[in-house]
């Protein structure tokens, strides 16, 4: 087979990593790729958003399968694009990708198929809003509508923040059009897991747990960020637990989009609180979750491969996934400044030293190669992921890794993978 894979980030290096194990894969393709995806695929310079450009080439290189990384394409409707090509995609089509185009929707969708999550109010009307959180007050939290590359969620401790946040969104249009309305919620406190199922439509496999970290800065301080480390399973998602995520959030979401004329295919991703009154869902995802999917699919055991293809092609009943009993740790290698403001070009050492002790892999999220040397070339750098029999096994590998890899102004998280040995070493005899 003949796979092409979209994006340029760790995700998507992880994806191909993951790809190129399947026996059945004789070549693949990534567009566009970056440094560390070009030493297992052949990276062509197409835009992930360049929809006839990316139809052109699957089509002129015979591609067998294609699989979509970033959510973008994805809203821009390339799965209906391909299909209507002819062509293999795996991916949700524009219609059920509005469950991540728009929160609106998303939280709409929740209320008519009885989903449990936060209570919450959507406005188009900045006035309204503030009132609403007045009449409410804090703690609150406001989110644009639409894509927002993960930075429209503003969990606001007072009111005068939700104003502000309000204020960003809906009047000074920080996030363009994505703001145009948001919602606005109350503010659910617990722990966070991500749950991801992969859909055929009608059947679907739930994904083994992941805990992302959004915050920049250690102990969940600083701004929100692209994710800066995560680990998998979550040990807050209990056997039990997932059974009551699979059946008050993943079928009644499945069963719903079919409803309502929008069979899902592809990975339904939903981000979950865990409560003390049971799971809340705080959004989804219509694709692979980064930095989850970089932990994940280390402890895969099944081809992802055929995976994908029984869900572009209405075939995943009586498919399970197999998982190495092992856990993996990621930690995100960042540039100075990031989110904010940061100054590519730097180079980078060590990658090999740090893949030497066989437990580790780096995964490239923002780099380019300038002669035989990797440089940075975005916010998130790289990301270095141990495995080990226990958690705290696999946060050492992984922070021993970090040490060994250097480039100017590079700052990570050293906390990524605590909260978990935390619950699991309280939780041992």
């Amino acid at each position: 087979m003949k796979i092409l894979l979209i994006g340029a980030g760790g995700r998507e290096h992880a994806l191909a990593w993951k790809i190129a194990q399947s026996r059945r894969v004789t070549k693949i393709y990534c567009a566009p790729g970056n440094a560390g995806i070009a030493e297992i695929a052949e990276c062509v310079p197409i835009k992930a958003d360049d929809i006839d450009g990316l139809v052109r080439f699957a089509k002129s290189n015979a591609c067998d399968l294609t699989c979509v990384g970033p959510e973008l394409p994805l809203v821009l409707g390339i799965v209906d694009r391909f299909s209507g090509e002819g062509l293999t995609i795996f991916g949700p089509t524009r219609g059920a990708a509005l469950l991540e185009k728009s929160k609106v929707y998303a939280k709409e969708i929740m209320r008519k198929y009885g989903v449990p999550t936060a209570g919450f109010e959507t406005f188009g009307d900045p006035a309204k809003a503030r009132a609403y959180v007045k009449e409410k007050g804090a703690p609150i939290v406001v989110k644009a509508d639409g894509l927002a590359a993960g930075k429209g969620v503003a969990v606001c401790k007072t009111v005068d923040e939700a104003l502000e946040a309000i204020d960003l969104a809906m009047v000074r249009k920080i996030f363009g059009d994505a703001g145009d309305r948001v919602v606005i919620e109350e503010a659910l406190s617990g722990e966070e897991a991500s749950i991801l199922a992969i859909a055929d439509g009608k059947n679907w496999v739930i994904l083994d747990s992941a805990q992302d970290h959004k915050r920049v800065f250690d102990h969940d301080c600083g701004p929100n960020t692209g994710g800066m480390g995560a680990y998998s399973p979550a040990p807050v998602v209990t056997g039990e637990l997932l059974k009551q995520i699979e059946r008050e959030v993943i079928s009644p979401m499945i069963r719903g989009m079919e409803q309502e004329g929008y069979p899902f295919r592809g990975v339904l991703y939903a981000g979950i609180m865990v409560t003390k009154n049971g799971p809340r869902v705080l959004e989804f995802n219509v694709r692979f979750g980064d930095p989850e999917t970089q932990v994940i699919l280390p402890r895969m055991k099944t081809d992802l491969v055929e995976i994908m293809e029984a869900s572009a092609g209405g075939k995943l009943a009586g498919r399970t996934i197999d998982w190495l009993p092992k856990a993996c740790v990621s930690v995100v290698l960042a540039s100075g400044g990031y989110p904010g403001g940061y100054v590519s070009g730097k180079k980078i050492t060590g990658i090999e030293t740090a893949k030497a002790a066989g437990t580790v892999m780096v995964f490239h999220a923002g780099t380019a190669k300038k002669g035989d040397a990797y440089v940075t070339s975005g916010g998130r750098v790289l990301n270095v992921v141990g495995l080990g029999g226990t958690i705290r096994e696999a946060v050492t590998a992984t922070y021993e890794a970090c040490g060994k890899i250097n480039f100017e102004d590079m700052h990570y998280r050293r906390d990524i993978g605590a909260r978990a040995i935390g619950r699991v070493e309280e939780e041992l005899p």
